[in-house]
């Protein structure tokens, strides 16, 4: 492993807890901000896909 030494600074057990939970918040980060900064997106959620196949023009 290339970065195994890492271990020997942070402890597993404090490092993977924080690695894993930082991916998350992140991930929840990204699609809090696509939630909100779309119209689309809201829409496709609550099942209204004709709505945004009508809104799409194509061409």
């Amino acid at each position: 492993m290339n970065q195994g030494r890492i271990w020997t600074v942070v402890k597993p057990t404090v490092g993977l807890p924080l690695l894993l939970g930082s991916v998350a918040v992140m991930v929840f980060l990204v699609h809090f901000a696509v939630l909100t900064h779309t119209t689309w997106v809201a829409k496709f959620m609550n099942g209204k896909t004709a709505a945004i196949e009508n809104s799409v023009k194509l061409g």
